[in-house]
């Protein structure tokens, strides 16, 4: 058992009276340390003390904890309580988490994104449900007049040993919030825990099936106006002219509304917005480049040819390695623009007042969202509330927060409520997509088939820094150089779930199958080797664990069975992102000719696993979003503007089409690293590697479905090109 300090003891209140009676109990969220938590009262809930979350027991037994972090499927919301639950011993069902609204004053990292709400909140959440244990189990040896080590915590009792006489968290409430808050707690051991590791409904399961949850295209206040915006169809033109005589005519329409680069259509229903909006007659003129797909694949090859780099890392002597070299390995690697396409468009509430701004809806980040409108409306922030809905999806999209801006923006205006209301063809054409990417990788071996010499380049458009010059195989090859070149475009990019390492892995990992290869070696024992180098003789820093990724690599070719199957061709990879490790296996079958996705094995260690059914879900979720996108996903553009505009000709992956999915995960015991992402960037190349396997033709561009190989069958193909990709 683990004991933590309560290290702020001059911070601790004593609790005066709560509303119904019971124990309230704050902590702090604004370090991922274990701090002090305090007992505090229903009015200081409302103050501005050191302590920002609060854990309280109702004199009926029922629990509840604030979350701060926005909730959009990454199950947080069963995960956080699970935690407290398990070191405060108490009944599952009668402990619930409440959605906390913005409050930047009582939260930290008050925002979804980057796989890190139960890594950030591990110890914290540990620390409150012990405190809170401690606690109860203090006021009942009171009560009964015996030693405190004499009693334990079960099922939301306290029992007494000796006796069996037992006392119900809520009979004790009251008592415990008398007791001083201890100056160190114990944490319980692993081998005791009862709910951490198990499978664990999602709390939020029959709400959603049922309809009952509050997403924010559900939110309705009496009153409000709707309203959708025309934004220009083209990347890199504005507004020349609007007429908007026949809108404004329409039933319902309430005014129409030109700002910015914008023409806001507001009304009654969203249906008599939708109806007037197209009848807008606005035109357009040039204002920047305006680019098509086909100036931008001719771009990539200038930048990868002729551009001017930025070294990312560089080890060892390359040039002479190359020079050197027994054999050299070059391809060219493709990835496409792509929409996040969450099942609920963007949509936000806002109502500007004289005395304030009300803003409600779905955001990943409503701190940040809350500073925009502050900036933009010249209002202070302690003037403005935001209330986070659940989240329909978002993959990143919903980090930025234009349509709040928007919303906000346009309230101010028309100065009343209105709630702003994206179209699928809006969220389609309207922006901050994956950015597209090309890379070059180039390899060296010598005559045994060992790696001396790596070389990457990557080009993106809007993508910052395309590479992750210091993941693997960085540190295990002598002589290494990796640099990156930037076109900055019109069309605008942003995250999408796991940024840049969701299309480098697919790269990196195809790449590096192509190698072994050409080594003559099996691809998992190629990586294995490389791994050992890096552990024994490294070449520069290495910044990832090398014996985390050789875990997830031995399971997984251990439970797919790697290299002993008939009537499957194995691929593999393995990645590291977001403080996480995944390797996978994909299984294809020749079907009429053609590679079908049987099967895909998934092992992660992404530490100590919380909730083992939101786990299976994640990387269910990560690998089907993952090999969907390499598969089909693909945005084009013409004349700057999109080709794709809804789900007719942009290509999702289909129900029937997805495979079996087997996750296993490695138990170390280690803290919680995070899981939201790390499943879906290794999926695109192993699903590659497996497609190479079973047909000989290499994948190197998304979407895969776009290759020969799909067109043809393998069994039509000419010979002489099967044997040249087989030699590739």
């Amino acid at each position: 058992m683990s004991t933590v300090q309560n290290k702020s003891r001059r911070e601790f209140l004593k609790l005066t009276s709560i509303t119904g009676g019971g124990l309230m109990l704050g902590f702090s969220w604004f370090s991922a340390e274990a701090k002090a938590p305090v007992v505090t009262n229903a009015a200081a809930f409302a103050g501005n003390l050191d302590f920002n979350s609060y854990l309280s027991i109702s004199t009926d037994g029922l629990i509840t904890i604030y979350s701060p972090n926005p909730e959009l499927g990454q199950n947080i919301m069963t995960s956080f309580p699970m935690i407290v639950a398990e070191e405060l011993d108490a009944d599952w069902s009668k402990i619930k988490v409440v959605q906390a609204a913005l409050d930047t004053k009582k939260f930290d990292r008050q925002l979804t994104g980057g796989s890190g709400a139960v890594p950030h909140s591990w110890k914290l959440l540990r620390n409150a449900g012990a405190t809170a244990r401690y606690m109860l189990i203090q006021a009942a040896a009171k009560r009964w007049n015996v030693p405190a080590d004499e009693c334990t915590a079960s099922n939301s009792f306290v029992i007494h040993s000796k006796t069996g006489n037992k006392l119900g968290y809520g009979e004790l409430a009251d008592d415990a919030a008398k007791i001083a808050v201890p100056a160190e707690v114990k944490w319980k051991d692993r081998k005791d825990f009862k709910l951490i590791g198990k499978e664990v409904r999602n709390v939020a399961n029959k709400d959603i099936v049922t309809g009952k949850g509050l997403f924010g295209m559900d939110f309705y206040r009496e009153g409000m106006l709707f309203a959708m915006i025309q934004r220009p169809e083209a990347f890199g033109t504005k507004i020349k002219s609007v007429d908007a005589a026949a809108a404004k005519a329409m039933p319902g329409i309430v005014d129409v509304v030109t700002f910015k680069n914008n023409v806001a259509v507001v009304g009654k229903s969203t249906w008599e917005v939708m109806k007037a909006r197209k009848v807008l007659k606005i035109e357009y003129e040039k204002d920047g480049n305006i680019e098509s797909s086909a100036d931008h694949n001719k771009i990539f090859l200038s930048l990868l040819d002729n551009g001017t780099t930025t070294v990312r890392r560089k080890d060892g002597d390359v040039d002479a390695a190359f020079k050197n070299a027994a054999k050299v390995i070059k391809s060219d690697y493709q990835c496409p623009f792509l929409s996040h396409t969450p099942m609920e468009p963007m949509n936000f509430f806002a109502h500007v007042r004289p005395d304030g701004v009300e803003l409600i809806g779905p955001t990943q980040t409503p701190g940040s969202a809350r500073t925009a409108t502050s900036k933009l409306l010249g209002i202070p922030e302690d003037k403005i509330t935001l209330q986070i809905t659940r989240l329909g999806g978002g993959f990143g999209r919903r980090l930025k927060f234009d349509y709040v801006t928007e919303a906000a923006e346009l309230s101010n205006i028309i100065k009343a409520p209105v709630k702003l209301i994206w179209s699928r063809e809006d969220d389609m054409t309207g922006g901050s997509y994956r950015p597209a990417v090309r890379y070059r990788f180039e390899a060296a071996l010598d005559a045994s088939g060992n790696m001396i010499g790596y070389k990457l380049r990557g080009a993106g458009i809007n993508s910052g820094n395309p590479t992750r010059e210091d993941n693997f195989p960085a540190g295990s090859v002598d002589n290494l150089l990796i640099d990156s070149v930037e076109h900055t475009s019109p069309i605008t990019t942003g995250a999408w779930r796991a940024p840049i390492t969701n299309f480098l892995a697919f790269a990196e990992q195809a790449f590096i199958d192509e190698v072994a290869h050409a080594a003559g070696k099996d691809p998992i024992q190629f990586r294995l080797e490389l791994l050992q180098k890096a552990k024994t003789n490294p070449a520069g820093p290495v910044k990832y664990d090398i014996d985390r990724m050789i875990g997830v690599i031995k399971l997984a070719a251990e439970k797919s069975g790697w290299g002993t199957k008939k009537g499957v061709s194995q691929g593999f990879s393995v990645y590291f992102s977001h403080r996480s490790y995944v390797a996978q296996v994909c299984e294809v079958a020749l079907l009429a000719g053609k590679p079908v996705v049987k099967k895909i094995y998934a092992a992660a260690d992404c530490g100590e696993v919380v909730n083992l059914s939101g786990a299976k879900q994640q990387v269910r979720g990560g690998v089907t979003d993952g090999m969907g996108h390499a598969m089909y996903g693909k945005l084009s553009f013409k004349d700057g503007a999109a080709e794709q505009k809804n789900f007719n000709n942009y290509r999702l992956i289909r129900m029937k089409e997805i495979p079996q999915i087997e996750p296993y995960f490695v138990d170390n015991g280690i803290e919680p690293t995070g899981l939201g992402e790390p499943a879906l960037p290794p999926t695109g190349g192993a699903v590659a590697n497996a497609i190479f396997k079973a047909t000989g033709k290499r994948m190197r561009n998304q979407p895969f479905m776009e290759e020969e190989v799909f067109k043809t069958p393998a069994s039509k193909m000419p010979a002489s090109k099967l044997k040249t990709e087989k030699k590739a």
